[in-house]
């Protein structure tokens, strides 16, 4: 029989452990939205199924958001304590990412509201960039085993703010926010593929972060257009191929992925095949080769069963706890 005692235990037990990797869901539920609202203009889909999505991204946000907010007010220390751990410390920025994503989803809704969903994300991720960068310069404790894919959130993050920034006229502030997350993703890059082939490899539990890899050639892709008034030139091929060579490799290591128990780190698979998705659907807008528009629903189906999946995996775990506990 299970007590009050028992119960509120429990529930504390959730609170404290409540992790800021499920701010990563925010970005997986946006970035199939914005899958499905470009797939009701270049393939002519249902543009409800996408206004559906939205109402659902916007209830786990909040949801998330105001979890959260208890764990701080509550735990406090807890909050720090994952705030300052050298890989969990990427998830915060995924809040201010959120935020974007929702004001490029929004777009279409609220032009109002899109704007200073814009402004508040967008401060949010240059201030995480530069609290980031510099203990990163600073540090004291990290080591080559604490670099993953992971650590592109709080940079590379910035390649998202033209989306929605050419739109309200912020050109030149989205080329400087352009700026730092490609030359950072260089960086990164080579230092995350420097910690996989030299050193130890990733530990299971963080092998789907790999997937982010695709993220940064994909949603640079899709700014670079924005940026660049939607012409397809070399530079935009090499982004766009790029990202295609990268779910190429990861396709190929599919039996590897597979044999992986859930984590939230599978919530990484989820945005960059939906950045995927969106940037193989303006390819189709550009070129009008069949191959792109049979790839474009290949995606679209692949990134949609990929979230409900992953919903109905992140709800299980919920429900018994599994995700509540410490590292």
């Amino acid at each position: 029989m299970t007590t009050s005692t028992d119960t509120g235990s429990t529930q504390t037990a959730r609170l404290q452990h409540f992790p800021a990797a499920f701010f990563a869901m925010v970005m997986g539920t946006l970035g199939l939205t914005l899958a499905w609202q470009k797939s009701a203009h270049v393939l002519g889909l249902p543009i409800e199924i996408a206004q559906g999505l939205l109402i659902i991204s916007a209830c786990v946000f909040v949801t998330i958001v105001i979890s959260y907010l208890f764990k701080i007010f509550k735990y406090p220390q807890a909050v720090i304590a994952e705030f300052n751990h050298p890989i969990k410390m990427s998830f915060f920025p995924a809040f201010s990412i959120g935020i974007i994503l929702m004001s490029v989803a929004t777009l279409e809704v609220s032009q109002e509201l899109s704007r200073f969903l814009w402004i508040l994300g967008s401060s949010l991720q240059l201030i995480f960039t530069l609290n980031v960068l510099t203990r990163w310069i600073h540090h004291p404790h990290f080591k080559i085993a604490h670099s993953t894919p992971a650590w592109f959130i709080p940079v590379v993050g910035n390649i998202l703010v033209p989306i929605a920034g050419v739109e309200h006229g912020f050109y030149e502030v989205s080329w400087f926010f352009f700026s730092i997350g490609l030359i950072y993703w260089l960086v990164l890059k080579t230092l995350i593929f420097n910690r996989v082939i030299f050193h130890d490899p990733l530990p299971e539990k963080l092998l789907p972060t790999l997937f982010i890899l695709i993220a940064p050639p994909a949603v640079g892709f899709i700014s670079y257009m924005k940026l660049n008034n939607e012409v397809l030139d070399s530079f935009a091929r090499i982004l766009f191929y790029a990202a295609a060579f990268v779910v190429l490799l990861l396709i190929t290591q599919f039996a590897r992925f597979s044999r992986i128990g859930f984590f939230m780190s599978w919530w990484a698979y989820s945005f960059p095949l939906a950045a995927f998705t969106i940037a193989t659907q303006i390819m189709y807008v550009r070129t009008g080769a069949p191959v792109f528009s049979a790839l474009s629903y290949i995606m679209l189906a692949v990134v949609s069963a990929v979230v409900i999946l992953l919903l109905v995996k992140t709800a299980r775990a919920v429900l018994s706890g599994n995700v509540f506990q410490p590292d």
